[in-house]
């Protein structure tokens, strides 16, 4: 009888690299989409008030898992610091409008 393989699941919910919305971080797309996220954002956190440069995350406004069309889209990202990163799991619906505002006020700015 052949043995079933599990898959784990980490506290934040998270499935190893064999579940099919697994990020491979090592995917040259995601690279570049990162990449532009930090370059636009200046290599510094965009929550009001931070000006951490250091442990940044690209994160995604609206979720991986929900919303693979807008995975690689660079209006559906912002950089935050870890501690931010980690402040908002979980309750990212709650911050969607905020980001949102964020991001628009950086493209008005670039015109």
């Amino acid at each position: 009888m052949k043995k079933r393989r599990k898959i784990r699941v980490n506290k934040y919910n998270r499935y190893k690299k064999n579940h099919r919305n697994s990020r491979n971080y090592n995917d040259p797309v995601y690279k570049s989409w990162r990449r532009s996220i930090y370059r636009r954002d200046k290599h510094q956190c965009q929550w009001p008030g931070c000006k951490c440069k250091k442990r940044l995350n690209a994160h995604h406004i609206m979720t991986w898992s929900k919303y693979p069309s807008l995975r690689f889209d660079k209006n559906n990202g912002i950089t935050l610091c870890y501690a931010h990163h980690n402040e908002i799991r979980g309750k990212e619906e709650c911050y969607v409008k905020m980001f949102h505002e964020i991001i628009i006020r950086k493209l008005k700015e670039k015109e």
